[in-house]
């Protein structure tokens, strides 16, 4: 009955993170699904602009649906006390997003795509500067195999336009 009688207090309780974070995808979703109309879809023999952000976007529904129906409250009284979270993975994230787009400008594909790994990698307490690097540079290889031999896309790998 305790127990009970916490979780109607509290709204934390009743509603888990993780059911803010599907519908937050869900909602993202719907808006690129919404969004991604505007472009011709094409066929599967012939795709149009639209079709890849389109199936990205369906995906995104069904992860946000399936993450929101899979939340479930914990039943601690964890959510009863409010503090203050850990911003620094959010703030890497963001700093190696800006970072490859000021890069990708001035620089070209290969130090933009080496910054954004590595930046974003430090936000993660357990990793090293040593893995972060090792990771940065293996997504180097990655993005010139896929990005400039496989697809052809006109992204200098150094220098900027």
């Amino acid at each position: 009955m305790t127990e009970l009688k916490r979780r109607s207090t509290t709204s934390i309780g009743l509603w888990p993170k993780d059911y803010f974070a599907g519908m937050l995808m869900l909602l993202v979703g719907l808006g690129a699904v919404y969004q991604s109309k505007s472009y011709e879809l094409g066929s599967l023999n012939n795709v149009g602009p639209g079709f890849f952000p389109s199936i990205v976007a369906w995906l995104l529904v069904v992860v946000g649906i399936a993450i929101t129906l899979t939340a479930r409250s914990n039943g601690s009284s964890e959510g009863d006390t409010l503090s203050i979270p850990d911003l620094r993975g959010s703030i890497a994230i963001l700093a190696g997003l800006i970072a490859f787009v000021v890069l990708g400008e001035y620089a070209g594909l290969l130090p933009a795509t080496f910054a954004l790994v590595f930046i974003s990698a430090l936000g993660d307490r357990e990793n090293s500067i040593v893995s972060a690097l090792i990771l940065a540079a293996c997504m180097c290889v990655v993005a010139v195999v896929v990005f400039s031999w496989a697809l052809k896309m006109h992204f200098p790998l150094f220098g900027g336009n």
